[in-house]
């Protein structure tokens, strides 16, 4: 989905650039410029709408899944004890990198609020090739919070998986994520 709305961006940014170039009044290539950037602002509007139903199919077919899992008697298991790990699950780059690619890919018009300062608890599963699942993020602010799931859904690249005696697990992990809005 997000390489559909990269791709439309791209044939609009080069669509739109084009009538700017044609445009012999100045005021008239203000105008397309500011129009230009109506249209893009109602386009991440559409996009995060897309991202948000996606969103609800995912957690919908998790919630599937868990439950034949659970009927199936092949429920998670416990998650291992830091101890027992001879490696933790870790995201290219480290934390930091992990923090700042959520930030980048987070969509802040979504959020309406007079509070300058929101946080939110991530939490999600580690899978044993690296992709995660069951993203559920908790905190005062439900528009905040989905917008961090949406975010965390959309990393571009997977997770070194944790590892108990060399094997890989499905691993737990908790993200405290705070941002500032002014």
């Amino acid at each position: 989905m997000k390489n559909y709305f990269d791709y439309q961006r791209f044939m609009l940014n080069t669509q739109f650039q084009k009538k700017i170039d044609k445009e012999k009044n100045t005021a008239g290539k203000i105008n397309l410029s500011k129009d230009f950037g109506e249209f893009m602002k109602k386009m991440d509007s559409v996009q995060n709408t897309a991202f948000v139903n996606a969103l609800i199919k995912v957690k919908n077919r998790e919630d599937l899944s868990n439950l034949s899992e659970y009927q199936n008697q092949k429920n998670f298991d416990e998650n291992p004890k830091k101890s027992e790990l001879s490696e933790e699950a870790r995201y290219p780059g480290g934390f930091e990198n992990l923090r700042s690619q959520v930030a980048d890919l987070f969509y802040f018009d979504s959020v309406i609020t007079q509070i300058k300062t929101l946080s939110a608890n991530v939490e999600f599963v580690v899978e044993r090739d690296g992709s995660i699942s069951g993203v559920h993020a908790q905190g005062d602010n439900s528009a905040f919070n989905r917008q961090a799931e949406i975010a965390m859904y959309q990393l571009p690249e997977k997770f070194s998986p944790a590892l108990v005696d060399g094997s890989a697990v499905r691993y737990r992990f908790r993200l405290p994520l705070k941002m500032n809005f002014e």
